[in-house]
C-alpha cells in the first residue's frame, strides 16, 4: 500500500467551499478501485491549511482516481480556493494498524 500526504494552503475565507468540494469528493472515492482510506486534517493553529492522507493500493491507483470524471468535477472549485502552494509526499505503508471498531 501506498499513501500521499498533501499539504494544501487555502485563501483565507475560502475554507468552506474547499471542504464542501473535498467531501463530495471523497464520497465519491469509496468505490474507486485501489482506494483504502482517506483523512482531511486541519492543522490546529492554522485554520487555512489542510493535509490530505489518502491510502491506495497503489499509486497507479490514485493516479487513475484522478481521471475520473468525480474528481475533475471538483477540481476548479478547489483549485480556486487554494493559493497554487501545496506539497506532496508519498510513503510505503508498512504497518496499517487501527483500532478494533468493536472496541
Amino acid at each position: 500500500m501506498m499513501t500521499v500526504v498533501t499539504h494544501v494552503k487555502l485563501k483565507p475565507g475560502q475554507e468552506p467551499e474547499w471542504d464542501a468540494a473535498f467531501r463530495e469528493r471523497v464520497a465519491a472515492v469509496k468505490n474507486q478501485p485501489g482506494w483504502v482510506a482517506a483523512q482531511l486534517c486541519v492543522p490546529a493553529a492554522v485554520v487555512n491549511e489542510r493535509v490530505v492522507i489518502g491510502t491506495w493500493e497503489t499509486r497507479a491507483d490514485w493516479e487513475a482516481w484522478h481521471a475520473t470524471a468525480p474528481f475533475e468535477s471538483t477540481r476548479s472549485v478547489m483549485e480556486a480556493a487554494e493559493t497554487g502552494e501545496h506539497e506532496e509526499w508519498w510513503h510505503e505503508v508498512v504497518l496499517d494498524l487501527h483500532k478494533d471498531a468493536g472496541g
